[in-house]
């Protein structure tokens, strides 16, 4: 029996055959086609050799070798870089057989169905670790029976097969594999692998996006730096509604039909005086009234900003409409105040909150599906009209929020009851609050009413001891009074 070694040596000595004297140069198109797939399958159960022998290897099998660690081996045997021998090590913890203690047996794998499928050659490196990335995000609120089942759905996607839990009331072509489609399906590629992973993950944490949500609140920054060779670098991290909307703008821009950016004639002006210099809305004496960081503050400028330039009636267009981010949420989770939303073009769900602020500053479209096929399209409009807009910003002045100076001009007009419980985009239920409140207002304390067409303002208990309903007196005042008269009444 030939020792792994002469097996490898033969391969690669037929690999060096097939790559010397120029045979694949002259491959016509459909032999062209064969041998990249035949390569792919090849460079497949490559990768997976490298994994099992990884997985397979004890702790001190690279400290043998004269190296600090399995990265460092793999770098010097393999010829890897850090980051790809790093990749090579998450996989193979995922595939990788524990032995038991008691009994000495080899246990399963974390992953067994994906494991006989990368050993088989049907993922490869970059497969694998997709599938398992999504739901590994969520290993501590999922079941063991749960991951076993989405461990067998990925591992038969993976290979074509038919789902384990497909509905068989849809086979069509009387095959038994439930696809209609008379045979097995293509092999799914990484991307693919990784946006069912995904599903799958929704599917078995619906709570998962809220604890991920908070996290990237936390971590959401823009840092310019400074000046260097004429530019400054600009660093962070955007939630993905913003980077989808700037994604949104920046194709729109880029699309080679339209003549580049508009010149948007913006211009600033010094003043000498700053009349929000006493704060009378805030009556925390340590004035935290706004917890954000300059970082998070620069990010949430942004998100205003990509907003409005989204809307404006110079923007270039996609498909000849504004380059406008759209939210998908299901209409009974959207109801219920419960589930998952999703962005187009981004692997990340997110809260079903981002999705009514979405809403709330924009139109609904209705599309209703039988199994699979659209057969009706409704859509309600609820923006507010730029008479209704320039009357509450007349009216308000600024972000209704205590503490927020943003002007009414930047913000986003809220619907103080929502659209969708039967409130009416109408001045008397209109307020203007800036990106950051308007997308917290669920979640940060603060509630709005509106009395005989007046806004109020509760605020949090931190705030607020008393819970009273107070009238910012902003939204009645003459601006030249403004900054001599208190500016709450209860």
């Amino acid at each position: 029996m030939s020792s792994p070694a002469d097996v490898l040596a033969q391969v690669a000595a037929g690999l060096r055959g097939l790559l010397a004297g120029g045979v694949l140069a002259g491959l016509v198109d459909a032999e062209r086609a064969e041998a990249l797939a035949g390569l792919g399958e090849i460079s497949r159960l490559a990768e997976a050799g490298i994994v099992e022998t990884v997985a397979t290897a004890d702790a001190e099998f690279g400290h043998r070798f004269g190296c600090r660690g399995m990265n460092e081996m793999l770098r010097r045997a393999v010829l890897v870089d850090a980051p790809t021998a790093a990749r090579v090590i998450r996989a193979g913890e995922a595939v990788q057989r524990e032995t038991s203690l008691v009994s000495g047996e080899r246990m399963p794998a974390r992953w067994p169905a994906l494991r006989e499928a990368l050993l088989d050659g049907a993922v490869g490196l970059a497969g694998l670790l997709a599938a398992v990335g999504p739901l590994e995000q969520a290993r501590d609120r999922i079941t063991v029976e749960q991951r076993m089942w989405a461990d067998a759905n990925l591992a038969a996607f993976a290979r074509g097969d038919a789902l384990p839990d497909a509905d068989h009331d849809h086979d069509h072509d009387g095959d038994g594999d439930g696809d209609g489609d008379g045979g097995r399906a293509p092999r799914a590629s990484a991307e693919d692998l990784k946006q069912f992973a995904a599903t799958l993950a929704i599917m078995l944490d619906p709570d998962g996006a809220e604890p991920a949500d908070q996290r990237a609140q936390a971590r959401r920054s823009i840092t310019i730096g400074r000046l260097r060779d004429g530019v400054h670098p600009v660093h962070g991290n955007l939630t993905p509604e913003v980077a989808a909307q700037w994604q949104l703008i920046e194709d729109a821009y880029n699309n080679p039909k339209v003549g580049g950016a508009p010149d948007t004639g913006v211009h600033f002006t010094l003043v000498d005086d700053d009349p929000y210099s006493d704060d009378a809305f805030n009556s925390d004496p340590r004035k935290l009234i706004d917890p954000r960081t300059p970082a998070q503050k620069r990010h949430d400028a942004l998100a205003a900003a990509l907003g409005i330039a989204a809307r404006h009636s110079e923007m270039p267009t996609l498909g000849g409409a504004a380059p406008t981010l759209v939210v998908h949420v299901d209409a009974a989770d959207l109801a219920a105040g419960t589930g998952w939303a999703t962005l187009p073009g981004s692997d990340t769900a997110v809260p079903l909150h981002v999705a009514t602020h979405t809403a709330c500053t924009g139109a609904i479209q209705r599309v209703l599906f039988d199994e699979g096929r659209i057969v009706g399209i409704t859509t309600t409009d609820r923006v507010f009209t730029v008479h209704q807009r320039r009357a509450i910003v007349a009216r308000d002045k600024e972000c209704l929020i205590p503490g927020c100076h943003v002007p009414a001009t930047w913000c986003e007009i809220h619907h103080v009851i929502e659209h969708a419980r039967g409130g009416p985009t109408h001045t008397d239920n209109g307020v203007p609050l800036c990106w950051w409140h308007h997308r917290s207002l669920g979640q940060s304390g603060w509630k709005i009413r509106m009395n005989g067409g007046l806004p109020q303002i509760r605020g949090p208990a931190w705030w607020d001891a008393e819970q009273k309903w107070r009238t910012p007196r902003l939204s009645t005042l003459h601006p030249r009074r403004r900054r001599h008269t208190p500016v709450l009444r209860t």
